[in-house]
């Protein structure tokens, strides 16, 4: 198959297999006597496999060092671990399957609880840093179960790896109801209280020392804006802090 049908085939452009090919991610077969370059499975299998790194999160410099590893195996093997790893998904979306069924369940029953949406790792999170019985504990809670029922896999995996970084830190707990009773602290205050931007930098150094990053938003994918629907539980100073400290990390 030429180009076009290569690219058509795993739904990128012809222009996004030619990125690949200048950066050495994807081979590119030698020209035939017509002056065309011929594609073929193995071709496919390749562009198929630097989407799904790329999709996970590594680089292009890490998916060629897989890709080439590849080459250097045979097509059965390459497909019998295509295979395997589609068996992988297929047990997870088993596993997701059986979770919603739990929770439509718990619905319908008028038994489902705020947190009964939330994985096991955020549960495991929220109880090693044991946040204090705080308004702005509550609402940073309800934050991170939504985070966790509607974000993506890869996003959410991104961010349980931040979580463990948190959890791993002994001045975790202690910096986290610090935090918090600041926070509670500005529930009456004005949006123009001074206290507001040192608190705000504060939290957004805090956060972006433990992110890892890949787990880091940064321009431009990242919108700081995304969090306004979300503040309208907060005190109007509080909301503030939480808006500043997205934009700062937004920033970098």
């Amino acid at each position: 198959m030429r180009i076009g049908e290569l690219a058509t085939l795993l739904g990128v452009s012809t222009r996004t297999v030619r990125y690949y090919h200048h950066q050495g991610v994807l081979p590119e077969p030698p020209r035939l006597a017509n002056g065309y370059r011929e594609y073929g499975m193995r071709d496919a299998i390749a562009l198929a496999r630097v989407r799904r790194l790329v999709a996970l999160g590594l680089s292009l410099d890490e998916a060629r060092d897989v890709i080439a590893d590849d080459r250097s195996r045979e097509l059965p093997e390459i497909l019998a671990e295509i295979d395997a790893d589609l068996a992988r998904q297929e047990q997870e979306i088993q596993v997701r399957r059986q979770r919603l069924a739990e929770v439509l369940q718990q619905a319908e029953a008028g038994t489902l609880g705020p947190e009964d949406t939330a994985s096991p790792d955020l549960l495991a999170f929220l109880r090693a840093v044991d946040l204090p019985a705080s308004k702005a504990a509550a609402w940073d809670r309800e934050m991170l179960v939504l985070m966790d029922t509607v974000a993506a896999d890869p996003e959410r995996g991104r961010a349980f790896a931040m979580f463990e970084t948190l959890a791993a830190d002994p001045e975790a707990t202690e910096r986290g109801h610090e935090f918090y009773r600041r926070l509670d602290e500005l529930a009456g205050a004005e949006p123009g209280d001074p206290r507001i931007a040192p608190l705000a930098a504060t939290l957004a150094e805090y956060s972006l020392r433990h992110m890892r990053p890949a787990a880091a938003p940064g321009p431009p994918g990242f919108d700081a804006e995304v969090i306004e629907p979300f503040l309208d539980g907060l005190a109007p100073a509080q909301a503030e802090v939480v808006r500043q400290a997205v934009r700062l990390i937004a920033g970098g």
